[in-house]
């Protein structure tokens, strides 16, 4: 549904965006994070239709960006951060008129209409004045807004972005639910956020991607965590469990590395098993790092110039 190849975007002489490519499935909901400034807007605007690129291409259910932008445009629902909205209308007012001007069919309109509020959870408040609604409602408004031509793509760039937990939580359900009908991009700064709502993460750093892989790998392809009773002694008896490449103690933590193919669920069973077996005691039990672990290691200075020595280890040499 959506296919980016070598993006590039400048702005003078400022690299935004530096290369970057993925694609996203049909009914794939991504999360797409990134520190500040690492160039996630830039790309979703650039994807959205609002700004052009420098160079590279992006398809969009098939239509190119550049060349058939008003076909693409027209398959992808936007929510920006700030969301737009006309505080003197009434929500119900302010979605005909959005939708007029998305073009759907005036014998659909109230049909669509009805359905994106049913979908982003403002019916309720159909008729009162969106200046009068709390931050979460009008959140939700945008919501409505990016989904009343009912498009096959939405973007959300930082859906909930200013709400308190409860409107927070609110709006991540509406969200998990429309990847049953929707392709979704998401960007965020809340971690927990995506680990609950995307089945696969995109991270974005200084303009290129650092990371790109489903949400489960992050939980669960990275380490094995064991805090015990006795860390020397539990070392050798996970050391033996099929599917653990390596131990190292930290205080009393066993961190353990997983090796190639293995079965996580059924090593990590296998390991807690023998531990007790071994009269050994199990304070707790933590498969893989954070999201929150992979955004801090990726973004990090160091990260970034160990990543750069690596870089230039692999470049050929250029001939004398």
């Amino acid at each position: 549904m959506i296919r980016v190849e070598h993006l590039v975007k400048r702005y003078g002489s400022k690299l935004a965006v530096d290369d970057v490519s993925f694609h996203v499935g049909k009914g794939e909901v991504v999360g797409f994070l990134g520190p500040n400034g690492a160039g996630k807007s830039t790309t979703l605007r650039i994807l959205s239709g609002f700004l052009g690129m420098t160079s590279g291409t992006v398809a969009i259910a098939g239509y190119d960006i550049a060349d058939d932008s008003f076909e693409a445009r027209k398959c992808i629902g936007y929510m920006p951060e700030a969301v737009p909205l006309y505080p003197e209308m009434r929500v119900v007012e302010y979605l005909a008129f959005r939708a007029d001007l998305k073009r759907v069919a005036r014998a659909d309109r109230r049909a669509f209409i009805d359905d994106a509020m049913e979908k982003a959870k403002v019916t309720d408040v159909a008729t009162q004045l969106i200046g009068k609604l709390s931050k979460g409602y009008r959140q939700r408004v945008g919501l409505a807004d990016a989904l009343v031509a009912r498009p096959p793509i939405l973007v959300l760039d930082e859906p909930t972005a200013g709400l308190d937990p409860n409107q927070i939580r609110e709006v991540r359900a509406v969200i998990k639910a429309l990847g049953a009908e929707h392709t979704v991009l998401l960007s965020t700064h809340i971690l927990s956020e995506v680990e609950a709502s995307a089945s696969r993460v995109l991270l974005i750093h200084r303009g290129r991607i650092a990371f790109d892989g489903p949400t489960k790998d992050v939980r669960g392809a990275r380490e094995l965590r064991i805090s015990v009773s006795d860390a020397a002694a539990a070392k050798e008896i996970v050391l033996a469990i099929e599917g653990i490449a390596s131990v190292a103690i930290e205080d009393d933590v066993l961190r353990c590395t997983w090796a190639d193919g293995a079965d996580i669920t059924r090593a990590t069973e296998a390991a807690v098993a023998a531990l007790v077996a071994a009269k050994i005691g199990v304070r707790e039990v933590r498969a893989g790092g954070t999201l929150e672990d992979l955004f801090a290691e990726l973004t990090s200075e160091s990260a970034r110039d160990a990543k750069n020595a690596r870089d230039a280890k692999k470049a050929p040499e250029k001939p004398s």
